[in-house]
C-alpha cells in the first residue's frame, strides 16, 4: 500500500469512475426529486397555494449537487490532507456558530441550523465529512500506533469527542452517525477488538445519558415499544408511516395517490418519505431502493479496498458507512425497526444540505475509485 507522494509520482493509470455507482447515484437522485414532488404537493398547496413549491427547491438541490459531486470528483482525494487545518476550522467553527444568538436557527425545538439567507444551512451534516476526512488523515499519521490505546488513539477519540460534544444536545441520530462511522475507521487502520470493545461500551453509556437527560428522547424511546399507547403524541409519526406502507402491497397505489401524505403524515416529503414511496408504488419499489444502497456499498467498500494508499482506503470506507448508516437508520424509524429520529434519506428526502454532503461526499469517493489498483 503506498503513500501519496508515491501515487504522485507513480505511473497509476487514471480510470473512469465507478459506473455503477454513478448510475445508482442517478437513480435514487431522480426518485427522490420525482417522490418530493409527489409526497409534498398537496401540503405545498395548503401552505404556499402552490403545489411545486418543494418540487423547485429539490430540483436547484440535485442540479447543485451534481455540481458538487463533479467538482470533487476531479479534485485528487489526497490533496485534502494539504486543507486539514481549513477543513478542522470549518468543521468545529460552523459547529459552534449554531450556538451564536442571531446566527443560529431554531426548528421544532431543535437549534441545528445556520441562517445563510437564501437557505438554511446545518453544519452537523457537513460535520460527517469533515470528521471522515480529518480522522483518515490523522490515523494514516499514526500508522502502527493505533493498535496501542494510549497516545496512538486519544486524539482520534478527542477530535471525533469534541464534534460529538457540539452536536448530541440538538441532534443525537448525527451523533450516532459519526460515533459508528469512526468506530468502523479505527478498526479499519487496525485498532484491536479489545480497546474497541470498550469504546462501545463507553459510547452506549454516553447514548443512554444523552437519551435520559431529553424528556422527548425517552417519550420516543417508549413510543417505539408501543407507538399506540400514545397514538395521537409520540407514536403518531411511526403509526402514520405504518398506515402508508401497509396499503401499498406489493405494486402501491399508484404515484400520486398517496393518502397519508394529505397532512397525516407530517412532513411526508423529509424523513418519513420512504413511507410515501411504499405507499405509492409498493414492496418492489423499496426493495429497489435498498438494492441500490447496498450496491453502493458493495462498490463503496470494493473501491476502499483497491484505494492505493491508507488515507484512500479510510476515506472511502468512511464515506461509504456514513451513507449506509443514515439511509438504513431511516428506514429502520419508518418501518418502527429503531425509535424516531430525525435522520433523512440519503439522496431522497427533501432538503439541501444533506443532499449537498451526500452528492460532494459521493465525488470524492468516485475521484479515490478514479486511482484505484483495480
Amino acid at each position: 500500500m503506498g503513500n501519496s507522494a508515491d501515487i504522485r509520482q507513480s505511473n497509476y493509470r487514471i480510470q473512469t469512475p465507478d459506473r455503477i455507482i454513478w448510475i445508482a447515484v442517478l437513480i435514487l437522485l431522480v426518485v427522490g426529486v420525482l417522490m418530493v414532488y409527489s409526497a409534498s404537493s398537496y401540503l405545498s398547496e395548503v401552505r404556499f397555494d402552490d403545489q411545486f413549491h418543494y418540487l423547485k427547491r429539490q430540483f436547484i438541490f440535485a442540479i447543485t449537487g451534481l455540481i458538487l459531486m463533479r467538482i470533487t470528483m476531479s479534485i485528487k482525494y489526497w490533496k485534502y490532507k494539504t486543507l486539514i487545518p481549513l477543513i478542522a476550522l470549518i468543521c468545529y467553527g460552523s459547529l459552534i456558530l449554531v450556538f451564536i444568538p442571531g446566527i443560529g436557527v431554531e426548528r421544532n425545538g431543535a437549534l441545528r441550523w445556520i441562517n445563510l439567507g437564501f437557505t438554511l444551512f446545518q453544519p452537523s451534516e457537513l460535520s460527517k465529512l469533515c470528521l471522515i476526512i480529518l480522522l483518515a488523515w490523522f490515523l494514516e499519521r499514526k500508522g502502527e500506533r493505533i493498535k496501542t490505546f494510549g497516545m496512538g488513539v486519544m486524539p482520534a477519540l478527542v477530535l471525533v469527542g469534541v464534534a460529538c460534544a457540539l452536536i448530541v444536545t440538538n441532534d443525537l441520530s448525527t451523533t450516532a452517525i459519526i460515533a459508528v462511522t469512526s468506530g468502523i475507521m479505527l478498526f479499519i487502520a487496525g485498532m484491536r477488538w479489545l480497546p474497541l470493545g470498550g469504546l462501545l461500551i463507553a459510547g452506549g453509556g454516553a447514548f443512554a445519558l444523552a437519551v435520559s437527560v431529553k424528556g422527548y428522547r425517552l417519550s420516543r424511546l417508549y413510543s417505539f415499544f408501543n407507538p399506540w399507547a400514545d397514538a395521537s403524541g409520540s407514536g403518531y409519526q411511526v403509526i402514520q408511516s405504518l398506515y402508508a406502507l401497509g396499503p401499498g402491497g406489493l405494486i402501491g397505489r399508484g404515484l400520486g395517490n398517496s393518502r397519508q401524505k394529505m397532512l397525516f403524515l407530517p412532513e411526508p416529503h423529509t424523513d418519513f418519505i420512504f413511507s410515501i414511496i411504499g405507499e405509492e408504488l409498493g414492496l418492489i419499489a423499496t426493495v429497489l431502493i435498498v438494492t441500490l444502497f447496498i450496491v453502493i456499498g458493495i462498490r463503496g467498500f470494493q473501491i476502499a479496498k483497491n484505494a492505493p494508499d491508507l488515507f484512500g482506503r479510510l476515506l472511502a470506507s468512511g464515506i461509504t458507512a456514513s451513507i449506509l448508516i443514515q439511509a438504513f437508520m431511516n428506514i429502520m424509524v419508518v418501518t418502527a425497526l429503531l425509535p424516531v429520529t430525525g435522520v433523512p434519506l440519503p439522496f431522497i428526502s427533501s432538503g439541501g444540505t444533506s443532499l449537498w454532503i451526500t452528492m460532494a461526499s459521493m465525488g470524492i469517493l468516485l475521484n479515490i475509485s478514479r486511482h484505484s489498483n483495480a
